[in-house]
């Protein structure tokens, strides 16, 4: 009997410690590069949307979201170093109000992150 209580006793331990190492794995595999770029080229299109209708805003917004997004990126690569500061320049211009090529360069930045 008391091996029993030992061997339920080390079980109820060791249990947790199984359950968070699998859940830090899940976190880890949830924040690859690609799902990252699946988040920046969305905010990238949410923020072409609103250049569209001249709201520079809420284009601002999202366009602040998708760098924060690829800032954790950005060291990886040169590609991602170009997309990211594709993006930046992208973001400049929407802030003067320059639709047409604040559009262009954030299409340019969609396909770069796209090839990532």
């Amino acid at each position: 009997m008391k091996i029993f209580k030992k061997i339920a006793f080390i079980l109820f331990m060791v249990a947790p410690l199984s359950l968070s190492s699998a859940v830090a794995f899940a976190e880890e595999a949830a924040s690859t590069p690609v799902s990252n770029s699946a988040e920046i080229i969305s905010h990238i299109e949410k923020a072409l949307v609103e250049i569209s209708k001249s709201d520079f805003s809420a284009a601002q917004v999202q366009l602040k979201a998708a760098r924060s997004a690829s800032d954790k990126i950005a060291g990886n690569s040169d590609d991602a170093k170009k997309a990211h500061a594709i993006l930046i320049q992208g973001q400049i211009l929407a802030k003067k109000g320059d639709v047409a090529k604040s559009t262009e360069e954030l299409n340019k930045a969609i396909e770069l992150y796209k090839a990532l």
